[in-house]
């Protein structure tokens, strides 16, 4: 399972001369927490580079109200580039997380420079290859793991990213350090991992009870992160 994106983000793969080429083909926006970058069914056909601040990609369920989140976003992701190139309606909204700041680039814009630089065109190619591949890994994590087991990866995965204050790769050693302390609600918890609250909250008592986590209002703190692990493989305590 994995909520985060590529380990080498687009912005970041580019060379210099490629950055300052695909920055000038937009403008810099700020958007406030919790305000929408990209919005489910919109024909738009704008891309975003994320500059500052981490966002969400979320879609609707058939839950009415509740929303998956498919992944976060920081520093340096592309994101809008399917409208961008195939002309469909948004497949997922992105909202901002906390203050964000991005550069807003026009689809025929992007399209144009895409049909120009090959390069840039195949790390796009790369990062609709890289995310497809996480969508298969969480339906069949979806279908194949308890309620348990995926809150345990994704705390795992989460507690990496606030331990080292960045984007958590594949290659990263071992689990968290004891006392990382993850910043989500239950709620917020549940959309990351495709299940209720009510489930969710089942499994903290749990791992509560184990002395594995220890939970506050909007906060898990990992007290034990490699038993955390295990359970996240399918261990039992």
């Amino acid at each position: 399972m994995g909520l985060l994106g590529d380990e080498l983000a687009f912005g970041r793969a580019l060379t210099a001369s490629e950055y300052e080429s695909v920055m000038a083909l937009g403008h810099r926006k700020e958007y406030p927490a919790d305000t929408p970058l990209l919005t489910e069914g919109d024909r738009t056909g704008h891309v975003v580079i994320v500059l500052r601040g981490w966002v969400t990609v979320s879609c609707a369920t058939d839950r009415g109200a509740t929303r998956l989140i498919l992944g976060l976003r920081g520093p340096g992701e592309l994101l809008g580039e399917m409208a961008a190139l195939d002309n469909h309606p948004r497949s997922a909204t992105v909202r901002a997380l906390g203050p964000t700041e991005a550069v807003v680039i026009g689809g025929d814009a992007f399209r144009r420079f895409l049909a120009t630089h090959p390069r840039v065109s195949g790390l796009v190619i790369r990062q609709l290859t890289f995310r497809l591949r996480s969508a298969d890994q969480e339906r069949s994590a979806l279908a194949s793991l308890t309620v348990l087991q995926r809150l345990a990866s994704r705390l795992t995965e989460l507690s990496r990213v606030e331990a080292s204050g960045g984007p958590y790769t594949p290659t990263a050693p071992g689990p968290a350090h004891v006392g990382t302390v993850v910043h989500l609600a239950q709620d917020e918890l549940a959309a990351t991992v495709g299940a209720t609250r009510e489930a969710v909250a089942k499994a903290l008592r749990l791992l509560r009870t184990q002395k594995v986590v220890r939970t506050g209002t909007r906060m898990v703190e990992i007290l034990d992160p490699a038993l955390l692990a295990l359970l996240a493989e399918g261990h039992r305590e």
